[in-house]
């Protein structure tokens, strides 16, 4: 137990799946958990914990931004001995064969932020998923026939909409680094999970453009909660894998 999570020790699984919204947290074990358990509504962080396919998998969510995902990842590894936590969230295309509703798979989470530096002193920008959790979704979508993208990521402190000067931004990113989307949670979850020995993943699907297709259908709050079923089932099918 932490002080900001009210669940017992024993109460949350070695998997641990973590949407940003709450309310995504609610609608997952609602919907694909089986005898879903509330654990923690603590500033309603909602946490739940059930079964699925007989493995017993929690769902948590993680807020907005690195500073959230940092404290909620960290005291889930280091209170409650979570082994991995895969990360199921939104992202914003900077490609335009990046399509909206297009899913995913997060190999390397860059960010301008300075979260390494002042989690651990280490000057870094660039951290990987592990290796083990994405090969585990990719055997899973292959067999499940789930298209995806395997590609890198911008780890924002600012979202991207809200960006006063926006091109300046992006013409920043090292063009090295092939990042194709953006979102604000990543970096953080890899970062912790590499300094804790422990296992962590990302899965997102597209539902903004950023620097194209200006005159896309835009997808509504409720469709951003629940249109996102091919992400959760594609996480789920690749929890029970998990080791």
């Amino acid at each position: 137990m932490s002080i900001h999570n009210e669940a017992k020790k024993g109460e949350i699984a070695k998997v641990v799946l973590m949407p940003g919204d709450p309310l995504r947290a609610k609608y997952i074990a609602e919907n694909f958990l089986e005898n879903p358990k509330l654990v923690n509504q603590t500033r309603n962080v909602l946490a739940y914990t059930g079964t699925y396919q007989g493995k017993e998998i929690s769902v948590m969510a993680s807020g907005m931004g690195m500073p959230s995902m940092g404290i909620y990842s960290y005291e889930l590894y280091q209170f409650y001995d979570v082994d991995t936590i895969i990360r199921i969230g939104s992202c914003g295309s900077y490609v335009p064969d990046l399509n909206l509703l297009d899913l995913v798979l997060v190999n390397e989470s860059f960010t301008f932020g300075n979260f390494a530096e002042q989690m651990s002193g280490e000057k870094c920008d660039t951290v990987k998923a592990s290796e083990e959790t994405n090969q585990a979704i990719e055997q899973t979508a292959k067999k499940k026939a789930i298209p995806y993208r395997k590609t890198n990521v911008l780890c924002g402190e600012i979202f991207d909409a809200y960006n006063f000067n926006l091109e300046n931004y992006i013409r920043k990113i090292p063009k090295q680094k092939e990042i194709q989307c953006a979102e604000m949670e990543s970096f953080a979850l890899f970062y912790t999970a590499k300094m804790l020995h422990k296992k962590a993943a990302c899965l997102l699907t597209v539902t903004d453009f950023i620097t194209n297709h200006s005159d896309a259908k835009k997808l509504t709050t409720e469709e951003r909660e629940k249109s996102l079923n091919t992400m959760i089932q594609l996480a789920l099918e690749s929890a029970i894998q998990v080791k």
